[in-house]
């Protein structure tokens, strides 16, 4: 790929060469044409400045705002693909795994017979049964994500009460949150409309957040989760944490699937993928801001009332 040329002195002045030459003439008209003139011209090249500045700061943004579409397109294209992916992935583990946890099950029932009674190399058997089907309901769960990540799901839509959401959620963290030194502080403004959603849906995503806010911060911080009316008609939930932060690089995968900024056996990277899946199946979108080393804000956007279908 050839490297990219900047813009040299002269190519930045090339835009304004019409009202430099507007200015020259100015100057070189004064002394036979008298300083009306030349002052008529010098405001003429300074306007023309002006107009030429102006419409470049239009094609800058305009630029801008075209690049930023690509990136989007081309996000939500590599988005499409994973939750295909993800879907035919997780009916295919599926099956194994069901025969597995009833392998296991039945092997358990026989070692409780007589036969095997009282032999040491059953107990030790027995243990690694109960490991083996503690992680089946590992891989279940994680194939349950990736099914919801693939919205292979269908919202039972109904009236909800935000604020009584909110509260019944964080009530679930505090305990651990006040353990760690951890203020949960939950805001919302008055007279909040009641949005046609789906709870249980929506308590997933607002769950996942607040534990990814605990365990960003870890200890001796400030939870804070905020309500109130969002654009369009809409309803937004602000989840903003204390915590260490994400780095400006990783930003933009952060909802990516498989990705995640903890360490290694901490997490799937399923989460905030499935949350965005979830809050964009309810016709919603979601965000993130971070500071590095200070803070992490995720803003949940919700209409009032989920669209009957979403184009995918």
């Amino acid at each position: 790929m050839p490297e990219p040329v900047h813009p040299g002195p002269m190519s930045r002045l090339r835009p304004y060469s019409a009202s430099v030459l507007i200015a020259l003439f100015a100057v070189l008209l004064a002394p036979t044409a008298g300083v009306v003139y030349a002052a008529g011209a010098a405001a003429l090249a300074a306007m023309s400045a002006i107009t030429v500045r102006k419409l470049l700061d239009q094609v800058e943004v305009a630029a801008r705002e075209a690049r930023i579409a690509d990136e989007q397109l081309s996000t939500a294209r590599v988005f499409s693909s994973v939750d295909e992916l993800s879907a035919g992935i997780a009916h295919e583990i599926n099956n194994p795994l069901g025969i597995i946890a009833q392998e296991a099950q039945w092997i358990q029932h026989l070692f409780r017979g007589p036969a095997f009674h009282g032999l040491r190399e059953t107990e030790e058997c027995a243990d690694s049964l109960t490991e083996i089907c503690r992680q089946v309901d590992r891989c279940k769960e994680i194939v349950q994500k990736l099914l919801g990540l693939a919205r292979q799901m269908e919202p039972v839509v109904q009236g909800v009460d935000i604020r009584n959401l909110v509260r019944d959620m964080t009530v679930l963290v505090e305990r651990e949150a006040t353990a760690r030194n951890i203020k949960v502080v939950t805001t919302w403004a008055k007279d909040l409309p009641v949005i046609y959603s789906d709870p249980q849906l929506l308590r997933q995503v607002l769950l996942n957040l607040l534990l990814n806010a605990t365990q960003a911060i870890e200890k001796d911080g400030v939870i804070s989760v905020t309500t109130s009316p969002g654009k369009d008609d809409g309803l937004e939930i602000v989840v903003e944490d204390t915590g260490c932060g994400i780095p400006k690089e990783s930003l933009g995968k952060i909802f990516t699937p498989f990705f995640s900024t903890k360490p290694e056996g901490k997490g799937t990277g399923l989460g905030l993928a499935l949350c965005r899946g979830i809050v964009e199946t309810l016709g919603g979108s979601i965000s993130v801001t971070s500071e590095l080393g200070k803070c992490t804000t995720f803003r949940v956007h919700l209409p009032l009332r989920r669209p009957l279908r979403k184009e995918r």
